[in-house]
């Protein structure tokens, strides 16, 4: 049943939807032009769809639009440098390494100008040993713009018939993430886990929940329609994310020391019952999950009373059978119903009315995006070493350049484009995702060569020959973002049988396939380790600073609370979600740390360490909140809470200050607020309110310490390492 709503899910799914645009987008003009005896006609029709469809990423329709006009302006204004010199290899060369560069620093202005960049090269590499006449260049353009205005109005079309259809399906993408999020945060309750090793899990799949938060967010509020939206369904989608947002953070509020609670806890039982219960919670998820994704009202699975009850009896009998103290279970059982609660009111939602949206509703979604304007000045201050982009852009132009020259004056291969082609798609910013997208692109070229090859030995008939180009072009495209070395597999028998119906020698043509793509994976993976490499732990201090403001923030902002001076609801997500983010960024860029060679690995267990560290404060961070948010009215501030306060935001500061990071966007600006003496109780006051208060802040107090520790022994081991260096020049 599982299984085979997965299936169901996938089919449902946005990468599946963009499978189907693009082929239909790229096949239906090969089938018109080739039934009217105008085959290279047609293709040169489903190439400019093609690369339409490949840089019209999710997003506001807007912006897709304006993506759409800028790659099929400046694919041909490539196009038309191309041709006009490609008859000479001196000045191609150049113009390779210029265009490269300027394309790649598209990159700086945002992810979608960074595909517009990715599709210029393509064009520029297609055709750098192709000769065109002045009349055999006008007619490919002709019909290349009738392919991009073909693929325009096909995206732009089904946008306009289902408005919120790829909301729907991202908003499902996401809430599937956080069900998994939560699975992990299960088995922190099964004595058999390994923490460490689990951490290491939850906050790779926090990068996850992040990122696909971040595409809803852009989908809901980037789109004037969406947050203007009175209909049903666009509120509809805007309560359940905002929910679902609230929910994540919920799951993120219990934590504990989980060694000492499976030490105390594990032989009641009582932990695999929490397991349980959490693991129906991410069964109901995925159940709303896939509701959505079908374009159905959700109904609830399950009813957790009873469970509910069960638990609290059960927290009550070991209480009084074993005489432990067991405000941690009571604890993690409140977080349950939190979670609940919130589910419950996601079901909730499916009797909305339409109702009006307030100027300030519309001006409070706009605060959580980032601004869309292109900003050329940032490609200015990105021009120097520093900056990632550059080097990657300088890499690609010398290396995409170079090969170019070598292959041509030494005539390496009949087909320079594959080796090119695998470059420019292997090539990434940093070391560890070239490494990984180049073992993957050459498992998926050699398994996919073999699949091609059998099939063009076995099936003679054209007709199924054609079906199955289809198929296999339908996959590739539909799980491209979903996994690389399958989509890999499956678009390398597309090409090969397309290459049958134009060539006759396709055996031979598999062979050089193969071996360009392992020419052009070796040449991209030296390259990312030789010129102007881009290691992460050169630039690790930026991300940990970081995260340590956007912590500081959010502590301070509940601070604030406890004093008096509350925050807006809107106010209070913008510091969470910069928390969120900040802390994927920081998951992520360990990451590809961990994948880089183990030489050029710095402080990886200190590193190890702030993550988990960060994280735990996060999770204190986020109930502290919680008990000041739910106990406003009653809660009273001593002279112990004042301490506690300025020394964990004293501790804080000296952490973010040992950094030292020269970039302006980290630049850090204290908070600056008094707790009046009127509203400050006396230490010896005491109730069971400010009691857990007293201990919320002990915890944050302890770990913020242990973080500010950290970083001081991390400073102090690079200042080590730069001493030497710095005494060589001086002799």
């Amino acid at each position: 049943m599982k299984q085979t709503q997965e299936i169901k899910s996938f089919f449902y799914s946005q990468y599946f939807a963009d499978g189907i645009r693009i082929t239909i987008g790229c096949i239906v003009p090969v089938i018109i032009f080739a039934a009217m005896g105008q085959f290279m006609n047609g293709t040169f029709v489903s190439f400019g769809a093609l690369l339409l469809g490949l840089s019209d990423t999710p997003g506001a329709p807007s912006h897709r639009r304006i993506g759409m006009y800028f790659t099929s302006i400046f694919t041909i204004i490539t196009f038309i440098l191309t041709v006009s010199i490609n008859t000479n290899v001196y000045l191609v060369t150049i113009l390779i390494a210029i265009l490269c560069f300027i394309f790649a620093m598209f990159a700086v202005l945002n992810a979608r100008a960074s595909n517009v960049g990715l599709m210029c090269t393509l064009m520029m590499l297609i055709h750098v040993d192709t000769p065109f006449t002045l009349y055999a260049a006008l007619t490919y353009l002709f019909y290349y713009s009738i392919g991009c205005l073909w693929y325009m109005i096909v995206s732009l079309s089904i946008t306009q018939v289902r408005p919120y259809r790829l909301t729907q399906q991202e908003l499902s993408e996401s809430i599937r993430h956080v069900a998994d999020y939560l699975r992990l945060k299960a088995n922190f309750y099964d004595i058999n886990v390994d923490n460490d090793k689990n951490y290491l899990k939850l906050i790779e799949k926090q990068v996850e929940v992040n990122n696909h938060q971040e595409n809803v967010r852009n989908l809901l509020f980037q789109s004037k329609r969406s947050i203007k939206d009175t209909t049903k369904t666009g509120r509809y989608l805007t309560f359940v994310f905002n929910d679902i947002i609230d929910l994540f953070e919920q799951s993120m509020a219990t934590h504990y020391d989980y060694n000492t609670v499976s030490e105390k806890f594990g032989h009641t039982g009582i932990l695999n019952e929490f397991k349980h219960i959490i693991l129906k919670l991410t069964n109901e998820l995925d159940h709303i999950a896939y509701q959505l994704n079908a374009n159905r009202t959700p109904t609830p699975m399950y009813n957790f009373d009873q469970e509910i009850n069960l638990l609290h009896r059960k927290i009550d009998s070991i209480e009084k059978e074993f005489h432990y103290n067991t405000i941690a279970l009571r604890k993690i059982l409140i977080n349950v119903r939190d979670i609940i609660r919130h589910i419950n009111d996601i079901y909730s939602y499916s009797h909305l009315k339409s109702t009006e949206v307030s100027k300030l509703e519309i001006d409070d979604a706009k605060k959580f995006i980032e601004p869309s304007i292109i900003d050329f000045k940032k490609i200015r201050e990105n021009l120097t070493l520093d900056s990632t982009y550059f080097r990657h852009a300088l890499r690609m132009a010398i290396v995409m350049s170079a090969t170019y020259f070598l292959a041509k004056s030494f005539h390496i291969s009949e087909n320079i484009f594959w080796i090119l082609l695998t470059i420019m798609v292997i090539l990434k910013p940093g070391f560890g995702l070239t490494k990984s997208r180049n073992i993957q692109r050459l498992m998926g070229t050699i398994i996919g060569g073999l699949i091609g090859a059998f099939i063009l030995y076995m099936v003679h008939d054209e007709t199924i020959r054609f079906i199955l180009l289809i198929l296999f072009f339908l996959s590739a495209y539909s799980l491209f973002r979903v996994n690389y070395i399958v989509a890999v597999i499956f678009m390398t028998p597309y090409v090969l049988i397309m290459l049958s119906f134009v060539s006759t020698n396709t055996m031979e043509v598999t062979k050089e396939r193969i071996l360009d793509t392992f020419i052009g994976g070796m040449i991209a993976f030296l390259s990312s380790y030789v010129i102007f490499p881009n290691w992460e732990s050169t630039q690790i201090k930026e991300s940990m600073q970081k995260l340590l403001i956007a912590s500081y923030h959010y502590i301070a902002l509940t601070l604030k609370e406890i004093a008096g001076n509350d925050p807006t609801i809107t106010e209070y997500k913008l510091v969470r979600k910069k928390l969120y983010v900040e802390t994927a960024n920081m998951g992520s860029t360990f990451q590809r740390m961990l994948t880089e060679p183990k030489n050029k690995q710095k402080y990886t267990k200190d590193v190890n360490r702030f993550v988990i560290f960060n994280h735990v404060l996060a999770s204190f961070a986020v109930t502290l909140h919680n008990q000041v948010t739910s106990s406003k009215a009653n809660h009273t501030i001593t002279k112990n809470h004042v301490k506690l306060i300025r020394k964990i935001l004293s501790a804080l500061e000296t952490a973010i200050r040992a950094l030292n990071s020269s970039n302006e966007e980290n630049k850090f600006i204290p908070v600056d607020f008094q707790i009046p003496e009127n509203q400050v109780a006396a230490d010896d006051f005491e109730d069971e309110n400010s009691n857990l208060l007293t201990e919320q802040l002990q915890f944050i107090t302890k770990i913020v310490s242990d973080i500010a520790k950290l970083v001081q022994q991390l400073k102090e081991k690079a200042d080590a390492e730069l001493e030497p260096t710095l005494n060589n020049n001086d002799n």
